[in-house]
């Protein structure tokens, strides 16, 4: 799925932020120039950021993270957040990456809220062309929605939701459009709590879609789910001539006592394959340690 020509505008765009922060802390620190590259480096590699709510979690996640993305190439942005347990962890929640497939799930939630501002029934049509971009990623049934839609409209549901971060993609490149973890995070909350944007039907609809993501496409933030706990999840996935494969997954879990949600994306990875092996690594220990906890 190629959704347009090669753009290192993401990339560019860190570059800046990073070349600001490590000139605001030259200008700011007069000390010792060891000191003053300190926190320039901690700017350019940034670490897992983890609070709970239950003492030791947020340290045994920081810790288990970490470890997992040791060694991997490419960029990798996680968030998770357990409302069981208060826990939130985050790992570069503003970089923007193309967010290939993964912004089917907002097509999905901006036909519900639409559908529900004008008090009315998604069409047969609607449906079934809901049910093709969410549980076998159709590129076509999206484009369909995508145009139905509209930008107007998709960005009126992306003020509605608090997602400031997320850019639809120009030209009908949905997959083009720019998302952050700190997003898709936003948006996962809103699918698995009460709230004003999406009624408890499309939140359910959503959630029932996610859970019937055919085989080939659960893998990601499922990886090393315990038994009984159900899973909603949508991956995507994208090559471009530059930054190698875009491979994304977010996920929404609840069961065994959490009710909780990941998002991994990553950029700069050699193959899909490897890309995946990355978000199941760190999707690994984030089960195994809310199951501990």
């Amino acid at each position: 799925m190629n959704h347009g020509k090669s753009s290192d505008r993401s990339r560019g765009v860190s570059r800046r932020a990073r070349a600001l922060v490590a000139a605001g802390v030259g200008a700011g620190v007069l000390i010792s120039s060891v000191a003053a590259a300190t926190p320039a480096l901690a700017a350019t590699t940034p670490t897992v950021s983890c609070t709970s709510a239950k003492a030791g979690l947020a340290d045994k996640l920081k810790r288990d993270i970490t470890a997992a993305l040791t060694n991997r190439r490419g960029t990798v942005a996680v968030g998770l957040y357990d409302r069981s347990t208060n826990t939130t962890c985050t790992l570069r929640p503003a970089t923007a990456h193309d967010s290939a497939s993964v912004v089917k799930v907002t097509v999905l939630a901006t036909l519900l809220w639409d559908a529900k501002k004008h008090n009315r029934y998604l069409t047969d049509r609607e449906v079934s062309l809901a049910k093709a971009m969410i549980t076998k990623s159709d590129n076509a049934a999206t484009s369909t929605l995508w145009r139905q839609l509209g930008l107007t409209k998709i960005k009126g549901f992306l003020a509605a939701a608090g997602m400031t971060q997320t850019k639809p993609g120009a030209n009908g490149y949905w997959g083009l459009t720019q998302i952050t973890v700190t997003d898709e995070q936003k948006l996962l909350k809103l699918i698995t709590a009460r709230n004003t944007v999406l009624s408890d039907n499309s939140r359910a609809y959503i959630l029932k879609l996610m859970g019937q993501v055919i085989s080939s496409q659960r893998w990601g933030t499922p990886y090393g789910v315990p038994s009984g706990v159900s899973v909603a999840v949508k991956n995507g996935w994208l090559q471009r001539a530059t930054n190698g494969w875009r491979v994304h997954s977010v996920g929404a879990f609840k069961g065994g006592g959490h009710d909780y949600m990941i998002t991994v994306l990553t950029h700069g990875n050699s193959t899909m394959s490897y890309g995946v092996t990355t978000i199941q690594g760190v999707a690994k220990v984030i089960h195994r340690d809310l199951a501990a906890s």
